[in-house]
């Protein structure tokens, strides 16, 4: 159900090129599937593209988008500190635009990252109403606001 419903969509995302070599989507599709596999075995089934497979995707990617967003920010904040090699901002605003703003904004209040540059918080706070206008699109488009 949900891992099926996980090999269609998700791989779509890849064709965006941020993500392309972005280790963190790589962990995010891992914990995905993860959470896909002990659901299914250990818990119930739905049946594939029902609504409650669309809902539990959702919220299975809402949280391991923002726990893995949260854990990039904090590998880049590590790397600063340590001068080594540092995440390319572009693949931290590709995480916060599908969906993993919350972490993001968690993990600046929590590592005091990413405060300073005004390029990158700009980018956040347009990368967060792109994610709104996106949902409300969708909603509308499905008639349900």
């Amino acid at each position: 159900m949900l891992i099926t419903f996980l090999a269609v969509l998700t791989p779509l995302l890849a064709l965006i090129r941020p993500l392309q070599r972005n280790v963190f989507f790589v962990l995010y599709y891992a914990s995905m599937m993860f959470a896909a596999y002990v659901t299914e075995s250990f818990y119930f089934q739905v049946a594939e593209f029902s609504h409650k497979a669309f809902l539990m995707f959702i919220v299975y990617h809402l949280a391991c988008i923002n726990t893995v967003t949260f854990i990039a920010y904090g590998a880049d904040k590590h790397a600063a500190v340590n001068g080594s090699w540092r995440i390319p901002e572009v693949h931290l605003h590709a995480l916060e635009f599908l969906g993993g703003w919350i972490g993001a904004y968690i993990a600046q209040k929590i590592f005091r990252h990413k405060t300073q540059k005004k390029s990158f918080r700009i980018m956040f706070w347009l990368m967060l109403v792109l994610q709104l206008a996106a949902v409300y699109i969708i909603l509308k488009y499905l008639n349900l606001i």
